[in-house]
């Protein structure tokens, strides 16, 4: 999406001087050099296009372009500093004219004697190739010796805009002071997304028809006195029982709403420690299949609570409880997003800083051990005031890119240089310069990244009114949308294209013709949601990468389905999801613009498991397995896993083979890894 303004000035290398008296003796003009107005004699105007007072005499020009231009006619010269012109432009036939346009006072150069006014004209316009357009210089102001000009420049079309949207107020929706309609996600099990709402006890779901543009409304009233989410708000299912809970981020604490076993009734637990929520999230913080509650601190160092598989929360403070994970040792902190930089498995966490030390980005370790890497990677620069920021694979080369989004002040674009033939942490490169963030002026607290017009590349929807689009080749383009602010995001009519609400107004979409797919997830060993898994798409494009994630941007929470655009592809040739539990499900050939559903383990008792990326054999294989690519690319590296998902070998490819003798008896996955940084999957039996 790259836009190219191509402007041609003629060269104004002579002058003529003309004086033409009226209409009907207009001189003939082109753009073809710099006139002279002696003297103002001629008939005078009779219809003013712009402004006003006695007129008593004209000077007439006739031009009639080739082809069509956006004109500029102009007295804005320096030759003319310090007059006072004004001109009109008609077209028709003369003893019948109509005005079309005219200038008094749009020039810039200022006088510099008497006053630091500009009464000098100009004024641009779209002229057609074959029509006449009359131009009739005024003695209104000025009656003698000045210049004037017209320049030419080929008419810029500007682009249409990757995907437009249909907005649709819900009359239904709560609004005004203490109503808050921060959340979208599914709340009653059926994977499609809902509108969630939340007000001083009671919860409001617009639960997502069988029809487009349409729902169905739940009020479930709360008991008790619960924090209402004037910073942020998160869902994700804690206890397991298939139904989404929301943490509601406050500026003294934080309240959860839990629903349950029967998505019938939901009740508040507020802890009671004191808090300035910024971001909260759920996420599982220590890896054992449960969503912990996390929240940004502002002033002190950061806060969550470990569930301990009954919904039981205990309360943990970075630097302050003992044996507290360090995630975010110091005030400062408003968003935390949680993404596997490093391609290991494991989730990392991005902190968004805004008063004063630089933002975060912590490794995770194993063992509830978080390394702050930031100095390592390059991204701890100052200053900067950012309440969030965007994380997204940018580039399509299958690690998490990050964009600094700034609050205020200037974004700051980061290409992450993951190298997986090394176990050095390599720095990230700073892109912003002729990026598009460079000059990107518009600052906001919230910003998030979706593929908003599925072509296939990740977006960024912040400041200004606008999204910027993803071209796919390291810049960003802008476009503007009347109204639009950030929000939460979902498919609320189940089109495969993703919605905004703003406030009580959803902005639904249009398709545009790009092909896409929604995968949802069900976790088993993992947390219900997914979320902190890895989804990978495959296809002729490459591949695509996606992290659930409870929580995106600042404040708002968006689907915990995972949305991948695809552009004009017409098939997919692999999904492969990474959970957090280690298991990894792959899906071959799934259908495109549909719905993925992905039961984690599900793919592992599959009988048929063939990829037609490579070949095994022998199968059943004893002790050397061999690999054949059906590609020119070569395979460099193997990992196995047995059917529980759990990883048992691992090792380099040498001469298109692996050494399988130390594993038992049974039935494996094997994932290989090309030069080209691909992976693969195939199932095979060792003997």
């Amino acid at each position: 999406m790259k836009k190219i303004t191509l402007l041609i000035i003629l060269a104004f290398t002579s002058q003529f001087s003309i004086a033409q008296d009226s209409c009907a003796g207009a001189m003939p003009i082109t753009a073809a050099g710099t006139f002279v107005i002696d003297v103002i004699n001629g008939a005078p105007t009779t219809t003013a296009c712009v402004g006003g007072g006695t007129v008593t005499a004209a000077e007439w020009y006739a031009y009639t372009p080739s082809q069509n231009y956006t004109v500029t006619v102009t007295t804005d010269l320096l030759i003319n500093i310090c007059r006072d012109t004004r001109f009109q432009v008609y077209t028709g036939i003369c003893g019948g004219l109509s005005c079309l346009t005219g200038d008094d006072d749009a020039g810039v150069i200022a006088c510099n004697s008497g006053n630091t006014n500009s009464y000098l004209s100009t004024k641009s316009f779209n002229v057609t190739a074959g029509t006449t357009y009359y131009i009739a210089f005024e003695n209104r102001y000025e009656s003698t010796g000045f210049s004037f000009q017209i320049i030419e420049n080929p008419i810029v079309v500007p682009p249409t805009a990757p995907v437009s949207y249909q907005n649709q107020t819900v009359g239904t929706l709560p609004s005004g002071a203490g109503n808050y309609n921060l959340c979208i996600v599914d709340m009653n099990g059926d994977y499609k997304d809902d509108i969630v709402s939340v007000s001083a006890n009671n919860l409001k779901v617009h639960y997502q028809g069988t029809t487009a543009n349409s729902f169905s409304i739940s009020d479930f009233p709360i008991s008790g006195t619960s924090f209402m989410p004037s910073w942020s708000l998160a869902a994700g299912d804690h206890n397991r029982d298939g139904y989404n809970d929301i943490i509601l981020g406050a500026g003294s604490g934080l309240s959860v709403w839990s629903s349950n076993s029967v998505g019938t009734a939901y009740s508040n637990y507020t802890p009671g420690q004191y808090i300035f929520c910024q971001r909260t999230n759920f996420a599982d913080l220590n890896k054992d299949g449960h969503l912990d509650v996390f929240s940004c601190h502002d002033i002190a160092p950061n806060v969550y609570y470990l569930n301990d598989g009954n919904s039981n929360f205990t309360h943990y403070q970075a630097t302050v409880t003992p044996g507290a994970m360090n995630i975010g040792t110091s005030g400062g902190n408003y968003s935390t997003l949680f993404s596997d930089f490093d391609n290991d498995g494991d989730t990392d966490v991005f902190i968004s800083k805004c008063s004063g030390p630089p933002c975060e980005l912590l490794r995770y370790d194993g063992n509830g051990v978080y390394t702050n890497i930031s100095a390592v990677a390059g991204v701890d620069i100052t200053p900067i005031q950012t309440w969030s920021s965007a994380i997204n694979d940018f580039d399509s080369d299958g690690d998490m890119d990050i964009i600094i989004t700034a609050s205020a002040g200037t974004h700051k674009y980061f290409r992450n240089n993951l190298d997986t033939t090394n176990n050095v942490e390599e720095a990230f490169t700073n892109i912003t310069v002729g990026s598009g963030w460079d000059t990107n002026s518009s600052t906001n607290i919230d910003n998030v990244s979706y593929d908003f017009d599925n072509d296939g590349f990740a977006d960024v929807l912040g400041g200004g009114n606008k999204i910027m689009f993803n071209d796919g080749d390291g810049t960003f383009t802008p476009f503007s949308y009347s109204g639009l602010s950030v929000g939460a995001i979902g498919d609320l009519n189940n089109d495969g294209f993703l919605d905004i609400l703003n406030g009580t107004t959803v902005r639904y979409a249009i398709p545009n013709g790009n092909n896409w797919s929604k995968i949802t997830l069900q976790g088993i060993q993992s947390n219900r949601n997914g979320i902190g898994a890895r989804v990978e798409l495959y296809g002729a494009w490459g591949k695509q990468i996606r992290d659930v994630r409870s929580g995106e941007g600042f404040k708002y929470m968006g689907s915990l389905n995972v949305h991948f655009g695809i552009g004009d592809a017409t098939s997919i040739s692999q999904i492969i999801i990474r959970w957090p539990s280690g298991i990894v499900d792959t899906i071959n050939n799934p259908t495109i613009n549909g719905v993925v559903h992905v039961v984690e383990g599900s793919t592992l008792a599959n009988n048929e498991f063939i990829n037609s990326e490579f070949a095994l054999f022998p199968v059943p294989a004893k002790n050397i397995l061999n690999i054949k690519s059906n590609s020119d690319i070569a395979f460099k590296s193997a990992q196995v896993y047995d059917l529980n998902g759990r990883k048992v070998f691992e090792s380099a490819i040498e001469n298109d083979a692996i050494n399988v003798q130390s594993l038992s008896k049974g039935t494996y996955v094997l994932v290989v890894r090309n030069t080209e940084e691909k992976e693969f999957s195939q199932k095979f039996i060792k003997e």
